[in-house]
């Protein structure tokens, strides 16, 4: 990797784990499109890589901090990262079906849809 690269990865990184703490978003809506734009990454590279960094306790000092303030019921993320997990596998392997540009404007719809209705609810 070239220090231009690290650079760009560490702002990506950074940027994508200051929203996940601020308003709990980070891996495809902040690192797969930078990657993508920055880095010039596909977009197979790009949803793999944020996909990758998941695996790591990332976001474990965050969450320590909503679960001390009491918004984290664990019984609750069990049965969400359960399902998560086989949701996860059958998507991924449905994504490496795709071609990219297929992949890339399902990821854009998913990404508007979820806009919208942020926006225009109350």
């Amino acid at each position: 990797m070239d220090p231009q690269q690290v650079l760009w990865l560490l702002c990506i990184g950074l940027a994508a784990g200051l929203l996940s703490g601020l308003v709990g978003i980070g891996g495809g809506l902040v690192m797969v499109p930078a990657m993508i734009w920055l880095l010039g990454y596909s977009q197979h590279q790009a949803q793999g890589t944020s996909l990758a960094v998941l695996m790591l306790p990332v976001v474990f000092l965050a969450a320590r901090d909503y679960y001390k303030a009491g918004y984290i019921d664990p019984k609750v993320v069990g049965v969400v990262a359960a399902a998560f997990v086989i949701g996860g596998s059958f998507g991924g392997k449905w994504a490496l079906t795709l071609p990219a540009d297929h992949l890339r404007k399902i990821f854009g719809v998913v990404m508007l849809a979820a806009a919208l209705k942020l926006l225009l609810s109350k």
